[in-house]
C-alpha cells in the first residue's frame, strides 16, 4: 500500500488535494526515489468541450495542488519527520505555470511527475510533468509553493 501525502494532512479541505473534501477531486500523491508521483483516472466531468478530452483547468488544478502536496512532504522530511507528525508544516500556491503541448485524452488515468528544482527555507519549486496513459506528454508545470503561518490552519477559515 502506497503512503499518500494527502491521507496525512489532517483537516485539508482543498478541492483538488483535500482529504476531507467529498466533492473535490481528492488527489493521492507519493514518493517514489526522488519523485512525487500523482496517477488520476478522469471522470466524464473532467472533460473540455470535446468529451474525450481532459479539462486545462482540471490539469492545472492537478499539477498545483501535487506540487503543494510535494512540498508540504518534502519540508517534512528534510525535517526528518513523517507527514503529520510534530508541529504542522503547510504550503500554499506562490505562483503556477502551465505549458499546454498537446490535448489530454481523457480514456484512462493520467500520471503527474514532479521533481524539486529549487528549495528555499520558506519556498519551493516543484517541476511537474503530466503524461496521459499512453506516457505521452501533454502538459508541463511548475509551481512555487510558499510555507504559510499557522493561521492558515484555522478550522474556522482564513478570513475569521
Amino acid at each position: 500500500m502506497k503512503n499518500f501525502f494527502q491521507d496525512k494532512l489532517q483537516g485539508n479541505n482543498c478541492y483538488g488535494c483535500g482529504a476531507w473534501n467529498d466533492q473535490g477531486l481528492q488527489i493521492k500523491s507519493f514518493w517514489e526515489k526522488d519523485e512525487a508521483i500523482c496517477i488520476f483516472q478522469p471522470k466524464s466531468h473532467h472533460a473540455a468541450m470535446p468529451p474525450d478530452v481532459m479539462n486545462g483547468g482540471t490539469i492545472s488544478t492537478l499539477i498545483d495542488c501535487h506540487c503543494v502536496c510535494s512540498s508540504i512532504a518534502d519540508a517534512y522530511k528534510v525535517e526528518n519527520r513523517e507527514i503529520g507528525e510534530g508541529q504542522a508544516i503547510w504550503f500554499a500556491t506562490g505562483s503556477l505555470k502551465i505549458n499546454f503541448k498537446k490535448p489530454t485524452p481523457m480514456d484512462g488515468p493520467v500520471t503527474i511527475i514532479a521533481k524539486v528544482k529549487e528549495r528555499k527555507v520558506k519556498s519551493t519549486l516543484f517541476q511537474a510533468n503530466f503524461y496521459s496513459h499512453k506516457g505521452d506528454l501533454t502538459c508541463e508545470g511548475e509551481v512555487l509553493s510558499v510555507r504559510v503561518s499557522k493561521k492558515w490552519l484555522d478550522p474556522n477559515g482564513f478570513f475569521h
